[in-house]
């Protein structure tokens, strides 16, 4: 059996900033949902920012999904 290394590496590598990133980005989604708790009145800068937030951590991992059913 020969492993490749360089490959593991690779892997290992991206799967860890993925994760950093997309628990950073969802962080970033609960703490802009936190704030800004209006009476009634339209949403806060932070608030949308929170909905981007969780919008790309969806689409992550609706792509990680269709990469592993591909």
């Amino acid at each position: 059996m020969d492993i490749d290394w360089a490959a593991l590496g690779q892997v290992f590598g991206v799967s860890l900033v993925m994760t950093v990133g997309l628990v950073g980005m969802f962080t970033l989604g609960i703490v802009g949902s936190a704030g800004g708790r209006g009476k009634g009145g339209p949403a806060s800068p932070a608030r949308l920012g929170s909905y981007a937030c969780y919008a790309l951590c969806a689409a992550a991992v609706a792509y990680g999904i269709y990469i592993i059913a591909a």
